[in-house]
């Protein structure tokens, strides 16, 4: 027997519905406030597939047991996360799951109150080449870490909100990506934050959203990193992220340039070149899923998981408390 699994919106662009085309644990039941043509055929014509207009109603389909968050508003969405948990039901949610610390902690209180168990989209550092580097880092290669640079840059569209509770934000959709970055990657998590943002750049006159951020961290064992987040990135760079990572260590450095698709290992006198990326990297839902039917564990806790998105609260705090061009 499957894993039912319930999908509420689609706001984002990261709904699970193609994760589960044929998956062999788990399978769509119902859906409510998403666009249905983004499923595939054989999900569109599927009966078995309810739709609801709510997701109070798609909470009164009983074989649901896990419902996937893109909510229509980000900053309701993790109000939704803890009446899903209410009602019994584990969550898998997208990036920011919470807009606030006292809402992130009242998430956590529902997780250990309810006993479900809750996820955020968060498997930035344990896709390819990212993983790679992660298990380099942990071996110790490079030395202690010292220095992080991470760069994360995303096209402009017309359909990014200029309404940042729409989406998160800047820092809250995009910059968490290289936080990620810094804490999952690097492996060292983040003790202080402080960041700087701009609208410079918004062809919306009186728009709301920002278009580039700058941010300042001092790690837990007292190295230094820094952030680079924009929606600068043109089309002739012929991808649609273009990410950084530099990570410095007392032995050498590694990196990732280029949207990932260049890498590089320098240790001591040695120039390793590119790192080998041949592991197959982790699909975060498919742990997510094994993890709930005891077969496996998620590759970081819950804690870890969402001191990023922590980071990421306090770096958009930051930001406000600065004078805004």
């Amino acid at each position: 027997m499957k894993i039912g699994v319930g999908l509420f919106g689609n706001n984002g662009g990261h709904q699970i519905h193609g994760e589960l085309v044929n998956h062999p644990y788990a399978q769509i039941v119902a859906t409510a406030a998403m666009d249905t043509k983004l499923l595939a055929p054989e999900q569109q014509f599927d009966t078995d597939i309810r739709h609801y207009e709510s997701l109070e109603d798609l909470l009164k389909d009983e074989r649901v047991q896990v419902v996937s968050l893109c909510s229509p508003r980000r900053s309701n969405q993790v109000n939704e996360a803890i009446m899903c948990m209410q009602q019994g039901r584990h969550v898998y949610a997208e990036k920011p799951c919470a807009l606030h610390e006292e809402e992130l902690d009242l998430l956590l209180q529902a997780v250990n109150e309810t006993g479900c168990c809750f996820r955020e989209m968060a498997g930035t550092g344990f896709q390819q080449p990212y993983l790679a580097i992660r298990n380099q880092v942990l071996s110790g290669v490079i030395g202690e870490v010292v220095q992080v640079f991470a760069q994360k840059s995303y096209p402009y569209h017309d359909g990014r909100p200029q309404d940042e509770a729409i989406d998160g934000g800047l820092i809250g959709q995009n910059g968490i990506h290289a936080i990620r970055f810094v804490e999952h990657v690097a492996c060292v998590q983040i003790k202080e934050i402080h960041a700087m943002e701009t609208k410079l750049g918004n062809p919306c006159e009186h728009g709301g959203l920002h278009m580039a951020a700058s941010m300042l961290m001092r790690l837990d064992n007292g190295g230094v990193a820094s952030i680079v987040a924009n929606y600068l990135n043109p089309k002739g760079f012929g991808g649609w992220g273009n990410e950084h990572l530099r990570i410095f260590g007392t032995k050498g450095f590694i990196e990732a340039v280029d949207g990932g698709a260049r890498t590089r290992l320098v240790v001591g006198d040695h120039d390793w070149g590119p790192v080998d990326i041949s592991q197959p990297e982790e699909n975060y839902w498919n742990r997510f899923i094994q993890t709930l039917l005891g077969r496996a564990e998620m590759p970081v806790t819950l804690e870890d998981e969402l001191h990023c998105t922590r980071m990421a609260i306090r770096a958009k705090k930051s930001a406000n408390q600065q004078q805004t061009y």
